[in-house]
């Protein structure tokens, strides 16, 4: 019997001028797939609160937290890897996300702001990015396979 638990995680969907803000997924450019930016969730900290920092963090922005926007699960069926992800519609309050910035922790290696008909030009999870970032409802979608 496994002792792992899922990992609850929270992203920010940042719309500029009708362009999603997207950063890259893995470290050192281990990967071409983008995300919303965000990361796990620290214990005794609103998800808001993880939010405003983990934003920051990948992206040198300061953003202000509205509604969620979507619950997505990514898991490794074969390993110990189970992820929550809650979504939330953010706006930005300080920061330029088209200027030279620089991830202090070395993750974030490039930012993207994508308008919608050209989001089917990158690979991008979770599959249901699209339809959370610029449609209206609160959606869930369950155990995606995680992807590098």
């Amino acid at each position: 019997m496994t002792t792992a638990r899922p990992r609850l995680a929270v992203r920010g969907i940042l719309l500029i001028d009708d362009r999603l803000l997207l950063v890259n997924a893995w470290a050192g450019g281990k990967s071409d797939l983008l995300c919303a930016p965000g990361g796990g969730v620290e214990l005794h900290s609103s998800l808001h609160d993880n939010l405003i920092r983990e934003f920051h963090e990948e992206t040198g922005l300061t953003v202000a937290v509205g509604a969620p926007c979507l619950v997505n699960e990514f898991h490794a069926p074969h390993h110990d890897f189970h992820q929550v992800d809650v979504y939330f519609r953010v706006t930005l309050v300080a920061g330029d996300p088209l200027a030279p910035w620089t991830d202090p922790e070395g993750i974030v290696t490039e930012r993207h702001l994508i308008a919608r008909h050209d989001m089917h030009r990158y690979r991008y999870k979770p599959d249901s990015l699209t339809d959370a970032a610029w449609g209206e409802s609160l959606l869930y979608d369950p155990l995606e396979p995680l992807v590098r």
